[in-house]
């Protein structure tokens, strides 16, 4: 167990890019439509995401000491858009069901290797950026396969702080936790 520890925290001290699913990841995985009032059938539906304050204030941190952040994901939703914007991320790539052409054009425009990059998600879909990044990080309620291809699996589940405890991996193994927490304390 401890020489897995150490390899995931040498592979964590590389990483200068967090890119990361959405549903499953950022959120529960819960994906609530509403519909509008309107004929029969015919009201507009509006999607409501769910989104942990502590994994959008990791991101923040993260983005203080120089990491870069981004998002990859299936499905095209305002509100991930949205969040993306309040977090000043500098990726976002929406309706990429097939992730690797997203992650390989990110990949290109950041000028980083794979190994600079850490990915999280969730599903069988995210195994294809899996076997190429540096760290790959499933989290606790993510499908079997996902969990067997990641090099590390959070303890918290998607949308209960996940993210956070990656950033909080990340920082610590790049020297930064310590020094942001005393910034925080003065």
């Amino acid at each position: 167990m401890r020489k897995a520890r150490a390899g995931v925290a040498r592979r964590a001290r590389r990483i200068k890019l967090l890119l990361m699913d959405v549903d499953g990841v950022l959120t529960d995985g819960s994906i609530y439509l509403l519909s509008e009032p309107g004929p029969e059938g015919s009201g507009r539906l509006r999607e409501i995401k769910a989104f942990n304050s502590l994994d959008g204030a990791g991101l923040r941190l993260a983005q203080r000491t120089g990491l870069r952040t981004g998002i990859i994901t299936g499905r095209k939703s305002p509100a991930v858009a949205a969040r993306a914007r309040e977090l000043e991320m500098d990726y976002l790539v929406q309706d990429a069901f097939q992730k690797l052409p997203a992650f390989q054009k990110i990949l290109r425009r950041a000028r980083l290797r794979p190994e600079q990059i850490c990915f999280i998600g969730d599903d069988i879909t995210d195994l294809p950026i899996f076997t190429r990044v540096g760290l790959a990080v499933a989290v606790a309620n993510a499908h079997p396969e996902a969990k067997k291809g990641a090099h590390f699996v959070t303890r918290a589940r998607g949308g209960q702080g996940a993210v956070r405890e990656v950033v909080d991996l990340l920082l610590r193994a790049q020297g930064h936790y310590h020094k942001l927490l005393r910034h925080f304390r003065a």
